[in-house]
């Protein structure tokens, strides 16, 4: 499984950006899909989750209220909406593919390259 990840790039403070993640496997939808993030200097840290069907989605703290998962199993992409962006949001993000509990780390098999996001105060 292969994920690719993009969206991320450069917004002030207040503004949005959508991340995207595809998937390269005929079986997406019997994965639980997620995003982490690692800002520099920092250990990698879940954001969110969406179960397989897409019907369910988990949120860290740090970004419940600004931030929405969802997933298009037809188009085998997970997507992560985050508004109201804060300077705190910089970091790389990552995709990735598993398991089952959604926040631990090493219940999921497969991640993606990252993709930068930088936030200006």
């Amino acid at each position: 499984v292969q994920l690719q990840a993009s969206g991320g790039g450069l917004v002030q403070a207040g503004g949005s950006l959508r991340l995207s993640c595809a998937a390269s496997t005929l079986t997406f939808r019997q994965f639980l899909m997620a995003w982490f993030r690692q800002a520099p200097g920092k250990e990698r840290e879940f954001v969110g989750a969406v179960s397989r069907s897409g019907v369910n989605t988990y949120y860290a703290d740090s970004v419940k209220g600004r931030s929405t998962m969802s997933r298009d199993n037809a188009k085998n992409t997970v997507y992560l909406q985050m508004n109201s962006l804060k300077p705190e949001d910089t970091a790389v993000y990552y995709c990735a593919a598993g398991g089952s509990s959604y926040w631990e780390i090493s219940d999921y098999d497969y991640w993606g390259q990252g993709t930068l996001v930088t936030v200006s105060s």
